[in-house]
């Protein structure tokens, strides 16, 4: 009896093998649930934002391919390529706190404070600033 159920034991997943982040019981509804809350925080952005733009498309892409799964965690980690499915929840968690403080931040809008001289130039190149 002990034998049949050892390979059940070992198919379950008891650790992700990196300290403080633990295995996620049902990790593809959670990672659905988080892609939808950032692309709800970044409908809020205006449009003609590069931050929106970029994320907005990266995040659609990730939510395709999760719901394209069927429910295989193993498809979504090697099409996502993010490691593990509890990484690539935790990298969407993290995105979704970014896109609440861009938000919060304004970062879209023009500067305050005219920026000081110098302030953006890097390695000897001069970039520009716009004030639209």
């Amino acid at each position: 009896m002990l034998r049949l159920t050892r390979p059940l034991l070992n198919a379950v997943k008891r650790t992700t093998g990196i300290t403080g982040l633990s295995v996620h019981p049902n990790p593809l509804p959670e990672l659905v649930k988080t892609y939808k809350s950032t692309l709800g925080v970044l409908a809020n952005l205006p449009e003609t934002s590069v931050y929106r733009q970029g994320v907005e498309a990266l995040t659609r892409h990730k939510l395709s391919v999760v719901e394209s799964a069927n429910g295989d965690v193993a498809a979504v980690e090697l099409k996502l390529n993010e490691g593990q499915i509890e990484e690539a929840l935790d990298v969407a968690s993290d995105e979704l706190s970014l896109a609440s403080k861009m938000l919060e931040w304004k970062a879209w809008e023009p500067l305050e404070e005219k920026p000081e001289p110098g302030q953006w130039e890097y390695a000897g190149q001069q970039t520009t600033v716009s004030s639209s």
